[in-house]
């Protein structure tokens, strides 16, 4: 029987400060990141489930949180869906007053195709795409859900798409709390690829 494995962003996180928070922990959703949390939640309870993995990230587990009381599923936390390595993590990182302002930050923008700022694309789809298999197969034919974070699912979709890797990291279409949505032929392999807002009311308001 076809799968899908539905890839979500996590919601909203307390971050007035504007930091590159990346790896660091405690950070945690703010209040309507929670909301965002909640109507992913309810958007969900629509889907055959048979497995539930998340990012081990504080932010990625408090939006899996409420998926797993609607569907009373035990939960995987998968190291594989972290968020990517950057070097300017913990630091204020927003055009125009952040860290790239700093000539120290420019040798590490040399090669944005690697990139040389953070964990290598390659390494990055290898360790999804193996993500996507093992909720795949945790899944036994049915559905399944693996909370994640912006980057390592725009680049899985890129790469499976065969969309450039370099890109405009404004223009990624993976808005928080969004689901990016593989679809698997009886064989389990990848045939396509979907996208959804289930919390587009929720999103900030663009200045």
């Amino acid at each position: 029987m076809a799968q899908s494995i539905h890839f979500i962003r996590h919601g909203e996180v307390h971050n007035p400060e504007k930091i590159l928070y990346g790896l660091q922990p405690g950070w945690r959703l703010s209040d309507r990141g929670i909301q965002m949390a909640k109507t992913i939640a309810d958007w969900s309870t629509s889907l055959n489930l048979g497995a539930i993995h998340s990012s081990p990230l504080q932010r990625a587990q408090e939006t899996v949180a409420p998926i797993i009381t609607k569907h009373n599923l035990s939960l995987t936390t998968d190291s594989n869906l972290i968020e990517a390595r950057n070097i300017f993590e913990g630091e204020k990182f927003e055009l125009g007053s952040g860290v790239l302002r700093h000539p120290k930050a420019w040798r590490h923008l040399w090669n944005p195709w690697r990139p040389s700022w953070g964990e290598p694309y390659e390494e990055l789809i290898r360790r999804m795409l193996k993500a996507l298999f093992l909720a795949r197969d945790a899944a036994g034919g049915k559905d399944a859900i693996c909370v994640s974070h912006q980057l390592p699912i725009w680049i899985l979709r890129s790469a499976i798409e065969g969309r450039r890797l370099l890109h405009d990291p404004r223009k990624r279409e993976c808005t928080l709390a969004s689901v990016t949505s593989f679809e698997l032929d009886s064989e389990g392999m990848i045939t396509s690829v979907s996208y959804s807002e289930p919390a587009k009311h929720l999103l900030p308001k663009k200045s």
